[in-house]
């Protein structure tokens, strides 16, 4: 990944409920973005106090981006005017409380600034949360919705507000993972989506590369050697998409490709699956497919051919075109 993402830019982090500015997640935003300024801040345990802290930092540092993760999501969702990207938002934060046993006395996940290590959560700290939470979507504008950008594990088995948050923003998506962050999920999800923010912001083109689907899998339905490592160079560098014909009206192979892509290629697939009869109607500069197109006007290249027998050979031209830039 381009390790010139947010350049000169502030990227605010909303930690979650009994976590820090001082968590993992934090280290992972500045390890993956050495040159973006990378701020966050130990909430107050009572949320309006910790809205308040927020919006005062918001309007001190203006950030470029703000990523909220958890009980963050909720509260970032609510920094109206910002870029944003909420991962596993807790919307219903009270009920989460109350669910999994997150009241009484808790311990914080990571170390606070301030030395405090416990602290306790009763019924009026759970209704404020409520009260707070009521909040949410509140100042939802179509321009907001091009703004916000929600993340939500497959695995999360402690919340779960796909459907709350795609009910008032239409970019819902899905990832392999579970509630709480972790390196795979942090590489392989958000990364993708911090990069697309940071394209959308500077207007930056890409060099647009389509992917056919016979191309993807062996007989068996599984990704072919070496073409999930290609995906994800390809989209590092280039607009990749993949494209099939176009279904029937009674063809289900456009569910299944569709959930295929999510199982096997992830959030980089999320709007970059195109289906089409006419290869004419592809503008584009490479075209990655088992049988050539006569009418695709850009750089064909055949998998299978004795040029590129493999997806590995198709790693090594693209590795080669980038060192010749």
């Amino acid at each position: 990944m381009d390790k010139t993402l947010f350049s000169g830019k502030t990227v605010m982090y909303v930690h979650g409920f009994g976590s820090s500015a001082q968590s993992g997640t934090v280290t992972r935003i500045r390890e993956a973005l050495p040159q973006a300024n990378v701020i966050a801040f130990d909430l107050p345990i009572h949320p309006e106090e910790a809205i308040a802290l927020l919006k005062e930092k918001c309007a001190e540092h203006q950030p470029h981006l703000i990523i909220g993760t958890s009980m963050g999501g909720m509260y970032t969702e609510m920094l109206y005017g910002y870029d944003r990207i909420v991962v596993n938002p807790a919307f219903k934060i009270a009920d989460t409380m109350r669910e999994h046993g997150l009241t009484g006395k808790q311990e914080f996940f990571s170390k606070r600034q301030d030395g405090v290590q416990e602290f306790y959560v009763d019924k009026a700290l759970v209704k404020e949360y409520a009260q707070v939470s009521e909040r949410c979507f509140s100042g939802v504008t179509e321009e907001e919705q091009e703004r916000v950008i929600g993340l939500f594990g497959d695995e999360d088995d402690l919340v779960d507000t796909f459907d709350l948050f795609h009910s008032h923003y239409p970019d819902a998506i899905r990832f392999h993972g579970g509630h709480r962050m972790t390196d795979q999920s942090f590489l392989h999800s958000v990364l993708p989506v911090i990069k697309w923010v940071d394209d959308r912001q500077e207007r930056r083109e890409h060099p647009v590369v389509y992917v056919s689907s016979d191309a993807l899998w062996d007989s068996f339905g599984k990704p072919l050697s070496c073409m999930q490592k290609a995906w994800q160079m390809l989209t590092e560098q280039y607009n990749a998409y993949i494209v099939a014909q176009a279904p029937r009206y009674d063809d289900r192979h456009y569910g299944d490709l569709l959930t295929w892509t999510e199982q096997y290629l992830g959030v980089t697939t999320y709007n970059h699956v195109i289906f089409s009869h006419d290869t004419q109607l592809l503008l584009g500069d490479f075209l990655i497919a088992r049988k050539p197109s006569e009418d695709f006007m850009g750089t064909q290249i055949a998998l299978g051919s004795d040029d590129f027998k493999t997806w590995e050979e198709i790693i090594t031209y693209f590795s080669r075109l980038q060192i010749t830039k």
